[in-house]
């Protein structure tokens, strides 16, 4: 408080005069799951990341640079919520900016923001729920395998990739599918209020966008990157503060958690090969 009121008689302009700043979260990657060789988004990764960007001294608002195809619904959700809750703990505007795709929940995550811009080809929407796996009943019975399954419940063994769909299992399934949707649709109505230009049946029926349709469609505000649209707010002379994710540098370039943990076992190395897979399968979904 005492230097604020003292910056006048500092001969520096700098001092007297700061630039603006504004914290610069990027929320890259697909949502959710984590195994030791492959690292999600969680609330537990970006949460420490966010808490520094809101609380940088002088900060003027924050930037999150969005670059996920999704994931988890519920991880999205808390994340956005969080941010949220910072933002009003704070009293920080909140901006996105979506680089190659915001989509499913990487738009949830985008719709935290007070505003949304992207490219003009960035991939925006895909508002809904999937699941997705493989059924080997028909190839167990060709090798002579037999599935045995012993289970405490009736639906305890539902959907089983080594035995056939059940009818109730399926509606089981789209009923739960329903309940996260909706959830996905409420987060939109109620941060993107007033501003959705197209009908529920459309937005909200999982396609995905480019940036330019996104605008049109009420689901983005504008097209620019996020130097250009913080310098036409707060002025050529505004400092973006990138936020890290609190690991050393050897840590991110590896892709490790901060946490310490024991060398990666044959299974880890597996697991990872797998994640790694169906990462890149997602991103392939628009096109990436």
């Amino acid at each position: 408080m005492i230097l604020r009121r003292m910056r006048h008689l500092l001969p520096f302009r700098r001092y007297r005069d700061p630039a603006p700043v504004v914290s610069v979260v990027r929320l890259s990657g697909v949502i959710g799951r984590m195994v030791p060789l492959q690292r999600g988004l969680t609330l537990a990764s970006v949460a420490a990341p966010l808490e520094h960007a809101f609380k940088m001294p002088d900060v003027k608002a924050v930037a999150l640079a969005v670059n996920s195809p999704g994931g988890s619904p519920v991880q999205s959700a808390l994340i956005a919520r969080r941010i949220r809750a910072l933002a009003e703990e704070h009293d920080v505007p909140v901006t996105a900016f979506a680089e190659d795709v915001a989509a499913s929940g990487g738009y949830w995550l985008a719709t935290a923001a007070d505003e949304i811009f992207a490219d003009a080809s960035s991939i925006i929407g895909s508002i809904g729920v999937v699941s997705a796996g493989f059924g080997f009943a028909e190839l167990l019975k060709r090798i002579g395998v037999e599935r045995r399954l012993h289970t405490s419940g009736e639906g305890k063994g539902a959907l089983d990739p080594f035995q056939r769909e059940r009818t109730e299992d399926v509606e089981h399934l789209k009923t739960i599918q329903a309940d996260i949707h909706e959830a996905f649709c409420a987060q939109v109505r109620t941060r993107r209020n007033g501003r959705l230009k197209a009908a529920e049946e459309e937005l909200f029926g999982g396609r995905f966008w480019t940036g330019i349709r996104a605008v049109e469609l009420g689901l983005i505000d504008g097209l620019g990157d996020l130097r250009s649209v913080m310098r036409d707010c707060y002025g050529e002379r505004v400092q973006l503060r990138l936020i890290g994710d609190g690991r050393p540098w050897w840590r991110r370039r590896l892709r490790l958690p901060s946490i310490a943990s024991a060398a990666p076992s044959p299974a880890d190395w597996a697991a990872g090969a797998i994640a790694a897979v169906e990462e890149r399968l997602t991103w392939n979904r628009f096109g990436l």
